[in-house]
């Protein structure tokens, strides 16, 4: 792995990316706020197999880009991914630190261990308007290296004192730690959580999200959130095609997030941009073969799937919530509000950022799941 193209010279407040430690120019600006590098490996069960890189960050709240983002300010503490789901589409971001999107973006985590020093500082500016911050919108903020570096209950302390709302999608049922938190922040700043659970399939989730905790884990949580008055909504992504997308398996995932009472459910269709499409599809051609064919017919134009595609599940979906009585709760004002990401997202799906088309709501029609060659 090469750090030059990520570090600043200590010298400097590397406010222009300044030159790496050999004097070279920089491949980007840079990330990091020192070129000290303290790179751990840990020998527990849990953590066999991983090293992590601690860095210390000269910035946390990441302003994005484009004319009208989904989210306009994120914080990620980590960089890379113990969860190991092999669709995950931020796999390319490791390229920019030398890493490989696959095994290394597994395994190599970067962990910003002032994050919760550098985030007070920056939220106690004049110029901090107290905009929406969302976390877990790249990698998960409550992977398994957050119960040993515990960097999010000082973000969420930070965020909640200097009056800023903000939002958790995560994978992880270690949020459920933070509830007491979370509820008290909560009474101060709006608090929206949300779960992604894709399918209750067992036996596909052992072999896509391997460092995940259980569907039936995550929903439990989303039960105790919702017990604790908080709520939780359910990213029900990403929707697997040939895998978790039949109609016997949407309706049983629908139930069970109704069951486990969440606030909203927003299907989400798999999507492979490049980095995580090739590392998914070295991943199917091991374990689903048979399907390879019938993936690269669907992606055939590109990261997406095609509109009739996305119609069709998010028709079925939306059935089903309401068969099961799980509709979007009305917009509030008030304080405190859990409504989460994932009803955002319904109301403005993630197509509309990145060329994936609007999913309309049609009739069910699921004798016709199996026509992707002749579409």
């Amino acid at each position: 792995m090469r750090w030059s193209g990520q570090l600043i010279d200590d010298g400097g407040d590397g406010d222009d990316g300044g030159t790496s430690a050999d004097g070279a120019a920089p491949a980007q600006p840079g990330l990091f706020a020192t070129s000290d590098v303290v790179v751990r490996t840990f020998d527990t069960p849990g953590f066999r197999g991983a090293t992590f890189y601690e860095v210390r960050a000269k910035s946390v709240l990441n302003k994005v880009p484009g004319p009208s983002p989904m989210f306009g300010w994120t914080i990620n503490p980590y960089r890379g991914c113990g969860h190991r789901c092999v669709y995950c589409f931020a796999r390319k971001t490791h390229t920019y630190l030398d890493f490989d999107a696959g095994l290394d973006f597994d395994t190599r985590i970067v962990v910003k261990v002032n994050a919760v020093e550098v985030l007070r500082r920056e939220l106690a500016r004049p110029s901090w308007r107290r905009e929406s911050v969302a976390m877990g919108t790249n990698v998960d903020c409550y992977q398994r290296a957050e119960g040993r570096y515990r960097l999010m209950p000082g973000i969420i302390g930070a965020l909640a004192e200097a009056g800023t709302p903000f939002s958790i999608l995560t994978k992880g049922t270690l949020m459920l730690r933070d509830l007491p938190l979370l509820t008290e922040a909560a009474r101060d700043v709006p608090v929206r959580l949300a779960m992604s659970v894709g399918a209750v399939d067992e036996d596909v989730w052992r072999t896509v999200e391997p460092g995940t905790p259980s569907p039936a884990r995550r929903l439990d949580a989303v039960r105790t959130l919702a017990d604790a008055g908080l709520g939780c909504s359910v990213l029900m992504a990403p929707i697997l095609p040939f895998l978790t997308d039949s109609p016997e398996q949407l309706r049983a995932t629908v139930e069970a997030i109704a069951r486990a009472g969440a606030t909203s459910v927003t299907p989400i269709v798999l999507h492979l941009r490049p980095g995580a499409r090739e590392w998914y599809y070295e991943w199917l051609q091991a374990t689903y073969p048979q399907l390879v064919s019938r993936y690269r017919a669907l992606y055939r134009n590109g990261s997406y799937a095609p509109s009739w595609y996305q119609d069709r599940i998010t028709a079925a979906v939306r059935e089903y919530a309401k068969a099961y009585g799980l509709v979007r709760p009305p917009r509030s004002s008030a304080r405190g509000e859990a409504a989460g990401p994932a009803r955002e997202a319904t109301e403005n799906p993630p197509g509309n950022q990145a060329g994936n088309p609007t999913a309309r709501a049609t009739e069910v029609q699921p004798t016709l799941w199996d026509d992707v060659e002749s579409a």
